[in-house]
């Protein structure tokens, strides 16, 4: 008698992947899989296809930008704080993250494009400020105990990350501003809308009765 093979372990994967935190995991193993093999194979040609402003040849930057780097340094640089952040972005479930993915890195990059100085802008550093405005905007617009909670320890791990929209020479400063504008949109067109705080029951003092006294 034939032994019969479990799915369960293929249907784990699968879930699992399939998941905020699975994906970004795969984004960030996609952006690795390229530094390596432009940078060992393709003598760093593809870091000409970045965002450059205002040229329809690097419109299409939008797309690529994110996962192209200068060097090992740069998507190391990149690489704990996307996947510290994402992560705490993750926690608010998949349609969340997705839309905020998605915005920041086409909001943030058409952004880059129409207003940034010349250059070519790269790197997925967008969308590390991107998540960093989200999450410090989401406690602004719902004020409830998890995004204050998330907001407090972004603050404690990654608040130095707000002198990355000061203009800096040779830094996509822009890509960061920009990034971080587009996530902050994000946050507040998606933000879960406050509670409102239940009536107390009014007091009614007995001489504001209609009926009059039975004595």
């Amino acid at each position: 008698m034939g032994m019969v093979e479990s799915t369960e372990p293929k249907r784990s994967f699968w879930r699992l992947l399939w998941s905020p935190l699975g994906l970004l995991t795969f984004f960030l193993a996609v952006m690795w899989g390229i530094e390596i093999v432009d940078t060992l194979a393709l003598d760093d040609s593809l870091q000409s296809n970045g965002i450059v402003p205002r040229r329809g040849s690097g419109l299409d930057g939008i797309l690529w930008a994110p996962f192209l780097h200068s060097d090992f340094g740069h998507i190391t640089s990149n690489s704990v704080p996307l996947l510290v952040l994402g992560g705490l972005v993750s926690v608010r479930g998949m349609r969340y993250w997705v839309l905020l993915t998605l915005t920041v890195i086409l909001l943030g990059g058409a952004l880059t494009w129409a207003l940034a100085g010349f250059g070519n802008h790269i790197g997925a550093s967008g969308v590390v400020f991107g998540y960093f405005g989200a999450l410090l905007a989401a406690a602004v617009f719902e004020r409830r105990p998890r995004a204050l909670a998330s907001a407090l320890l972004v603050i404690v791990l990654y608040g130095s990350l707000v002198a990355g929209v000061v203009p800096q020479d040779y830094i996509s400063w822009e890509g960061h501003l920009f990034g971080m504008a587009a996530g902050v949109i994000a946050a507040r067109a998606m933000a879960e809308p406050r509670r409102p705080r239940p009536l107390e029951p009014e007091t009614i003092e007995p001489w504001e009765l209609d009926e009059p006294w039975r004595i």
